[in-house]
């Protein structure tokens, strides 16, 4: 009991045995198993005294320092005996990899790759550990022969070296192949030295000099292989069908197709509104872009067809890349057309050849041709009909073909000039079509004869037509820069109120088209612009600038009502 009293009183200043030194009884030490208290206040200052002292690291799990620690004490390595529980002696808190603790390299990738390329190329190095820099590893004798050069540093005079080597290289294989090739050939002179017969062969006697047989019948194939291949583009020459896939991948987890439509696809509203401002810029296309069509009833994909030989489909709804690109036309693509559930499409190009694609995989299900260029290519709409093609031809023909059977069941040849347009209405039980001799001709499906013959003597070409979505009207894009307004009744007569003018379309064959509702007449113009007009007031709603160059495609977003896709000769396709 007196050793604690002694104790506590020792711990207590306050206290009234330790108020005066005098009076105070001699102390006694706690026992040596007792552990003595320690000062935090007198270690902090101890600290603090030895905070310059470089020997000391900061602690790296610290997130507040209250001092300005030197360059070595932040980099100094951390002493310490390793976390018991931590793998490889490393706490969990400072792993950022597998193995361990990497830190971020102090060295660029190019330096990188330029050091080791030329270690594995001369054998030397730049040493990194380096403080100036100039201290290089490896091969020293070839690091003083090449004058310590780094294979992306090669002097001029080594430059002008290896190219002059290698053009000798290239010029004596091409002298090897070259008398290959005339010793092969019967009507050359080294030819007839290899295979002299008397002492004046392989001597020109001069211009009268005549060639042996067997230097003709050369001559004669060569002549004739030469017209073959001169002469096979006016045949519509095969080309090698190819696709290429540009997405991620062509199912997704689910086992869904690329081109499957999203499962949010549907009109938010039926009012449809004018674009105002560019949203999306496509540009794939090496030449001019001649259509562009939306998939169908979903229109998350648009495709184009392209004077580059090339169509290609581009994601609209997601990435707005390009995901797949078809190439099997050796000239450009005029036109192209959907089936109905945008499985398949059709591309008629100016290589006269009519292909029949698979959206999906890209590849070519049959190829038609007549040996004429088709203008314009349709599917009938009809969904028990979808293998019936029909085209219509620079021969002024309609030309209709059994895709199943690949035969031509039917020829419609009344026009007097190509054949522009087809356009289905009354249920798809008739057809309408345009042509260059200023006329529309009305058809019954199936019966090669016209109906209704429709020519006036103010009618101009009109090598676009549209059916308004309440299928009663037509909208037919005249050369006279107006588009006209025809009835799909018994009497397809001309609708004299409705009459929408202001672009310039003469000699461009511009796309014409309806916005989904019905509202809005819209078709590009000769200057890159897009027209609106409004359907009951026929006045002009609205422009937009839209390419540099002639807008010869537009179409309408199915879905989305206040979106609008142009295509132009300048190789762009534009999203508005």
């Amino acid at each position: 009991m007196d050793l604690l009293q002694a104790y506590s009183d020792d711990q207590n200043p306050n206290s009234p045995s330790s108020s005066s030194p005098e009076s105070s009884p001699p102390r006694l030490l706690p026992p040596k198993s007792a552990a003595p208290q320690v000062d935090d206040t007198m270690l902090a200052l101890a600290v603090a005294k030895n905070r310059s002292s470089t020997s000391r690291p900061v602690d790296p799990t610290q997130h507040l320092v209250d001092f300005n620690p030197t360059y070595d004490q932040l980099w100094a390595p951390i002493y310490g005996p390793s976390h018991p529980y931590a793998k490889d002696g490393l706490a969990q808190g400072m792993r950022n990899h597998k193995l361990g603790f990497v830190e971020d390299a102090a060295i660029e990738p190019f330096i990188f790759d330029e050091q080791y390329n030329t270690f594995q190329h001369y054998g030397y190095a730049a040493d990194p550990s380096a403080s100036a820099g100039y201290n290089y590893v490896g091969d020293l004798t070839a690091l003083e022969k090449n004058d310590a050069v780094s294979v992306y540093n090669i002097p001029q005079h080594e430059q002008k070296k290896r190219r002059i080597e290698k053009r000798k290289e290239n010029e004596d294989e091409n002298a090897d192949d070259m008398e290959a090739e005339e010793a092969a050939n019967p009507a050359s002179d080294a030819w007839l030295m290899k295979n002299r017969k008397s002492p004046w062969a392989g001597k020109k006697e001069g211009p009268a000099a005549e060639l042996t047989e067997e230097q003709k019948k050369y001559a004669e194939e060569y002549a004739k292989k030469k017209g073959e291949e001169k002469g096979a583009g006016d045949k519509g020459e095969a080309v090698v069908e190819k696709t290429t896939f540009h997405g991620k991948e062509e199912r997704d987890y689910q086992g869904r197709s690329w081109i499957a439509p999203p499962k949010d696809a549907k009109a938010s509203n039926d009012h449809c509104y004018i674009p105002k401002r560019l949203v999306h810029t496509w540009s794939g296309h090496t030449q001019g872009v001649n259509a562009i069509r939306f998939f169908p009833s979903t229109g998350h994909l648009i495709l184009s067809a392209s004077s580059d030989t090339k169509c290609k489909i581009w994601d609209v709804s997601n990435t707005g890349k390009c995901m797949r690109t078809y190439m099997g036309h050796s000239k450009g693509v005029r036109d192209i057309c959907f089936s109905n559930d945008g499985s398949k499409f059709l591309s008629a190009g100016f290589d006269k050849n009519i292909k029949y694609w698979d959206t999906e995989t890209g590849q070519v299900i049959s190829t038609f041709s007549t040996g004429k260029t088709p203008y314009v290519v349709k599917l009938n709409p009809d969904d028990d009909k979808q293998n019936v093609l029909m085209a219509g031809m620079s021969d002024k023909k309609i030309v209709q073909w059994d895709m199943n059977e690949g035969k031509i069941t039917q020829e419609y040849d009344q026009h007097l000039g190509a054949v522009n347009t087809i356009t289905f209405v009354d249920n798809n039980r008739r057809f309408v079509t345009s042509s260059d001799d200023k006329s529309l001709r009305v058809w019954e499906f199936g019966i090669p004869v016209v109906i209704k013959y429709i020519s006036e003597p103010h009618m101009h070409s009109m090598p676009a037509i549209s059916l308004h979505p309440n299928s009663n009207w037509l909208a037919a894009q005249s050369m006279d820069n107006q588009i006209l307004i025809y009835s799909t009744r018994e009497k397809f007569q001309l609708n004299k109120k409705k009459r929408f003018a202001g672009h310039v379309v003469a000699g461009y064959a511009c796309q014409v088209g309806f916005s989904p509702d019905g509202r809005f007449v819209f078709s590009g113009d000769g200057e890159g612009r897009c027209w609106f007009w409004d359907w009951k007031s026929c006045k002009v709603f609205r422009t937009l600038k839209c390419h540099n160059n002639v807008c010869i495609g537009a179409a309408w977003h199915p879905l989305e009502q206040s979106k609008v896709a142009t295509c132009s000769w300048d190789g762009l396709i534009k999203y508005w």
